[in-house]
């Protein structure tokens, strides 16, 4: 079951729909656009735009990028991004945002390199990380405008099959769908340097 939600994971962000008949049929699958492939709104790259370069090369990620497209995204909608999903590689440069100011007493036993919650001027989101996102993206979300459902009836479930003398079979079953409230509300940022 958990390479099911893992596979889950990757169509709910990842995931293309077929223009030409994404119901299916007999013989083709159900399929659906995933959150990457459902915005068309709020697609931000550093330097481009509203959002400003980035340290470095000038796409890097850095808290300036970060916020300009949090600001873009508030400005658009009448929501507020509180999640933020990224790969490994965006995960260690919104971890480095604040290396300047950490600071540690001698009985310290732990050294943390982690933000798991950022706090900007336009809201506080969860930093979530995960292996599905293209490592030169960051996903910026309103998880109250997002939700991932069964279809009705088809919630992931084990139905047995005819057994044949000792030999028992049967197959998982399962349909899901990602409902995607006012496209506006979320934004990707890409074409970061990794």
């Amino acid at each position: 079951m958990r390479e099911l939600l893992r596979d889950l994971e990757n169509c709910v962000i990842n995931g293309v729909a077929p223009s030409s008949d994404q119901q299916g049929s007999g013989t083709v699958r159900r399929s659906m656009n995933g959150l990457i492939h459902s915005m068309s709104t709020n697609l931000f790259e550093p330097g481009v735009g509203a959002i400003p370069d980035g340290e470095g090369a000038g796409d890097e990620l850095s808290e300036v990028v970060l916020n300009a497209a949090l600001k873009q995204i508030w400005d658009q909608s009448s929501g507020g991004v509180d999640t933020i999903v990224v790969g490994g590689a965006q995960k260690r440069k919104i971890n480095a945002f604040a290396s300047g100011s950490r600071a540690y007493l001698p009985d310290d036993q732990t050294y943390s390199d982690m933000i798991s919650v950022y706090e900007s001027d336009f809201g506080v989101c969860r930093v979530i990380l995960s292996r599905w996102v293209p490592s030169d993206t960051v996903m910026l979300l309103d998880s109250s405008r997002i939700s991932v459902m069964p279809m009705q009836g088809r919630s992931f479930h084990y139905k047995p099959l005819a057994a044949t003398g000792d030999s028992v079979s049967g197959q998982v079953i399962g349909e899901y769908t990602a409902e995607i409230k006012n496209e506006n509300a979320h934004g990707l940022i890409s074409g970061l340097a990794v």
